[in-house]
């Protein structure tokens, strides 16, 4: 059974119509940790990825592929890493829906372009940071 329906799918082909670029959504999954969910998770990144055919999906179980999960730093399942010309890092714990889908979505247009949207004022603020600064956003089930 699909998890996105068909309004969401013609909702989010159109948003990827801004995709600049490639993405690899690497996706990790272990079935004995957390099964369900990580069956889900991939589901959904499956049908997220045939959206466009400038996705593409890897799925790495970091148990067996040890070094990949900790090139991409991830210790849980599951999780997503959003990679486009190369990896800014974003990543994604637990199946992304609800509130978090759009971010998902939001995630894979900015990693396909390189660049953010943010104003001229945002970036020369961050520039102007001391050290590299790693944010992380805690959401709920919705």
């Amino acid at each position: 059974m699909p998890i996105l329906t068909d309004r969401d799918r013609a909702a989010v082909r159109k948003e990827f119509e801004k995709l600049a670029g490639p993405v690899k959504l690497a996706v990790f999954s272990q079935e004995l940790l957390a099964g369900d969910l990580c069956r889900q998770n991939e589901q959904l990144v499956r049908e997220v990825a045939a959206l466009s055919d400038r996705i593409t999906v890897e799925v790495f179980n970091p148990a067996i592929d040890r070094e990949r999960a900790q090139t991409y730093g991830v210790d849980q399942v599951p999780a997503i890493a959003v990679e486009g010309a190369r990896d800014y890092g974003i990543r994604f714990y637990g199946v992304p829906l609800g509130y978090e889908f759009s971010n998902l979505i939001d995630a894979i247009i900015v990693a396909s372009t390189g660049e953010p949207a943010l104003s001229e004022d945002t970036k020369a603020s961050l520039r102007a940071l001391a050290a590299d600064v790693e944010i992380k956003v805690f959401a709920t089930p919705t």
